[in-house]
């Protein structure tokens, strides 16, 4: 759900030069690991639902990161993770608090008022922001099928927002998730420089643990008495938030992307919107209303159109 996912698009060279090398058991695995990882992202929309009948969403977000921040530290210290440039640190926090912080206080917030499978429709829409990101920082060019794509995109988030408000106006909740797409958008397109030096694990570990830092800044003063009045299962929501899909689940990741083309990682996050809203069906008897479906369809339609079709070099392209 932090989406670190889209940085695939970054190294794609690479990805393809490994892949070629791989044996069919690797491959299985693979795709095991990116079975996994979307399965685990998909199911955290839901655990935030679940979380907030018990947390504050501030709270909550600083705890469920607490949990990933220490994961996340333990497999650093395993897999001998190396530390940054000293030159390079600060940037690199400073996106952490970007595509970290910024991203999982608005989303958490957010989701207090619009249902889980419109916060991920919503997030659907990260490959478009990008576009429109590189598009305006890094010179690159949008297609007429670009612009076209991310025009009906932005049209199915309407319909979105109006099916979460429940008749023609726009929702609270649908800003501040669509804020945390920009947020996490605008992390990918400026940490590629980085990417060419840094693994994905070491720039999501490291992003992970700026944006703890940040949150705790804010609300550890309430932490523990949040904890004290919290029923059990809001809490062990948080638990389950914090290890699965926010440690585990970057990990396997980071491994699928090692073995595998980007590009066809990238094809996979289509699977996320279903997924997630299969889940919290079954986790919380929830689904979306049937306009912010549809606006979900044409939002992911026009998805689909800019990424394919949309940008000069092709699609997710790494520029």
């Amino acid at each position: 759900m932090v989406n670190p996912r889209t940085c695939c698009a970054i190294v794609e060279p690479a990805t393809r030069t490994k892949a070629n090398g791989v044996t069919r058991s690797q491959n299985y695995k693979a795709l095991a690991a990116t079975a996994i990882s979307l399965v685990l992202w998909a199911s955290a929309f839901a655990g935030v639902r679940q979380a907030l009948t018990g947390y504050p969403p501030g709270e909550l977000v600083l705890l469920r990161f607490l949990i990933a921040s220490a994961c996340l530290a333990a497999w650093a210290l395993i897999s001998k993770m190396k530390l940054p440039r000293l030159r390079d640190l600060p940037a690199m926090l400073g996106l952490g608090l970007l595509g970290i912080g910024a991203y999982q206080i608005a989303f958490t917030f957010g989701q207090q008022t619009i249902t889980a499978g419109a916060a991920v429709l919503i997030i659907t829409l990260t490959p478009v922001c990008m576009a429109l990101f590189g598009t305006i920082l890094l010179g690159e060019r949008l297609t007429l099928f670009g612009w076209l794509g991310t025009f009906i995109s932005f049209v199915g988030i309407a319909i979105v927002s109006f099916g979460e408000s429940g008749g023609f106006k726009w929702s609270n909740g649908v800003t501040l998730v669509l804020l945390a797409t920009l947020a996490t958008s605008l992390f990918f397109v400026l940490q590629r420089p980085y990417l060419k030096r840094y693994s994905p694990f070491q720039m999501t570990a490291i992003g992970i643990w700026a944006g703890t830092a940040l949150m705790a800044a804010i609300w550890l003063p309430g932490l523990m008495q949040a904890i004290k009045h919290a029923p059990l299962a809001p809490t062990l929501a948080i638990v389950y938030l914090g290890v699965l899909p926010g440690a585990l689940a970057y990990v396997t990741w980071a491994y699928a992307l090692s073995k595998m083309p980007a590009s066809l990682l990238g094809t996979s996050l289509y699977l996320e919107p279903p997924i997630a809203i299969a889940i919290a069906f079954v986790w919380l008897g929830e689904l979306p209303p049937t306009l912010t479906i549809l606006g979900g369809l044409v939002a992911i339609a026009g998805v689909v159109i800019s990424s394919l079709w949309g940008r000069t070099s092709g699609p997710l392209a790494a520029g």
